[in-house]
């Protein structure tokens, strides 16, 4: 399996409550944000990995270069990254594009914070699916803009919607797709769509197949106090 990280974002918000440390150099517990899913996608046998992260620091770069180089806890990994500023999440899943071939992939943002057995889990399910893609849902909802999902009863993804509408879930921020998508995020691009809701729901407008796969619980890393909720998070997954 293919891996992808965004980590492109400023963390503004984080940086403006005091948080010193670019978002994917950021700690939850005893690893930092990038440095977790690195580890997390080698435990769910990463084949390669794709990275890209802004030009505004070169902490970030620095810190995957010295991984590419040296490994991850006494592991090689397969990394590769690129270091551009984007004007959106869309914008950098774009260029991601070109470090990821064919076959499937699985793409999330640096922020995201979830049980890891559960995304084993999902992981399992994705590669053995025959459907276009596989996006985790969680009926927990601790966002500030949620996308909401409805869903079929065979898990199918019919829609992805601003409002509730009745929605029972909402999108993780984890995305698992074939090769095809690419196309479809680079006529995104090309029509002026800088919003992965967007892309989401161009993926649903093209006729492609996409399963929802559900989470408990998925947090995401915006404000200094959603550090300390995603390190109780950790430790309940932990006992």
């Amino acid at each position: 399996m293919r891996y992808a990280i965004i980590a492109a974002g400023e963390g503004s918000r984080l940086a403006q409550e005091g948080v010193r440390e670019p978002k994917p150099l950021v700690k939850v517990g005893e690893e930092t944000l990038i440095d977790r899913l690195l580890r997390i996608f080698m435990d769910n046998g990463a084949e390669e990995i794709a990275v890209i992260c802004n030009d505004m620091t070169t902490l970030v770069s620095k810190h995957l270069e010295e991984i590419r180089q040296k490994g991850l806890g006494g592991r090689q990994v397969p990394l590769r990254y690129i270091v551009k500023s984007t004007p959106s999440s869309l914008h950098s899943f774009y260029e991601l594009t070109s470090l990821l071939g064919d076959g499937k992939f699985v793409l999330t943002t640096v922020d995201t914070i979830f049980r890891e057995d559960e995304f084993a889990s999902f992981v399992r399910d994705f590669e053995a699916s025959d459907a276009d893609g596989c996006f985790p849902v969680t009926d927990f909802i601790d966002d500030e803009k949620p996308l909401y999902v409805g869903v079929g009863d065979d898990m199918t993804i019919g829609g992805f919607y601003d409002e509730p509408h009745g929605c029972r879930y909402i999108s993780a921020g984890i995305y698992g797709l074939r090769s095809s998508a690419k196309n479809i995020a680079r006529q995104q691009i090309e029509q002026g769509t800088s919003r992965m809701r967007n892309f989401q729901r161009a993926l649903v407008a093209a006729g492609l197949t996409i399963k929802a796969h559900p989470f408990s619980k998925v947090l995401d890393i915006d404000h200094r106090e959603d550090i300390k909720k995603a390190e109780e998070l950790l430790n309940q997954q932990s006992r």
